[in-house]
């Protein structure tokens, strides 16, 4: 079954609508200047509404980018977290440091645009417990991802992925089955492509994503 992860949740009714609907993993993002954004005391009001992990609640991802030791460190104070999400230009020394430091998976990010990209997937392998293989941002783009972007599928084709991995970058509820299907992806990663506006999570697109998803 594919694995699904709704990022860039920031209210309870998108919560609940991926929560129903089956989501493998939640995103909780951690960058001030995405429309995304929530501080730590908002992620752990939002995550107390979520069921306890032995009763199968969802994984809690928190998406950082380049974050420092003590804003990670301060929105763990706030809220639990299953794994960190780093998708900004975080080397391979600072995320196997990460990793260690806060004795917490990592899912590593990286933007895709040309064959030369994923590259670094042999050079993160061994630091990383996950990758979320995303669009890569445009030049003088303010956010590293959620730009509603796809990558070239093909460039996946044949690729061994050393770790396990989420496929990103413009997947909506009318194209993720196909996305699954081209590129034969573990798992999906939609944030923007369930929202009604910028930032702002739709339950009917949540729950449509996830069927489709689950379809697949």
């Amino acid at each position: 079954m594919t694995l699904a992860k709704i990022c860039g949740l920031t209210d309870t009714p998108g919560l609940d609508a991926a929560l129903q609907g089956g989501a493998d993993m939640i995103g909780l993002n951690f960058f001030p200047p995405s429309p995304r954004y929530l501080s730590p005391e908002a992620a752990a009001a939002l995550s107390a509404h979520m069921p306890a992990q032995e009763d199968g609640a969802p994984l809690r991802v928190g998406l950082f980018v380049d974050a420092t030791d003590d804003a990670i460190a301060a929105v763990l104070a706030a809220v639990d977290l299953d794994m960190l999400q780093l998708h900004g230009e975080e080397t391979p020394e600072r995320t196997a440091a990460l990793r260690t430091r806060f004795s917490l998976p990592v899912m590593k990010v990286l933007g895709i645009a040309t064959p030369a990209d994923l590259d670094a997937l042999e050079t993160y392998a061994p630091v990383a417990d996950a990758f979320l293989l995303d669009a890569k941002a445009p030049p003088g783009a303010p956010l590293p991802g959620g730009n509603a972007t796809t990558f070239d599928w093909s460039l996946l084709s044949g690729r061994p992925i050393p770790r396990p991995w989420l496929l990103a970058g413009g997947l909506t509820p009318d194209n993720v089955a196909e996305a699954v299907r081209a590129t034969g992806a573990p798992g999906v990663d939609v944030s923007s492509g369930v929202e009604r506006a910028r930032g702002v999570k739709d339950s009917a697109r949540i729950a449509a994503f996830l069927r489709a998803a689950r379809g697949t």
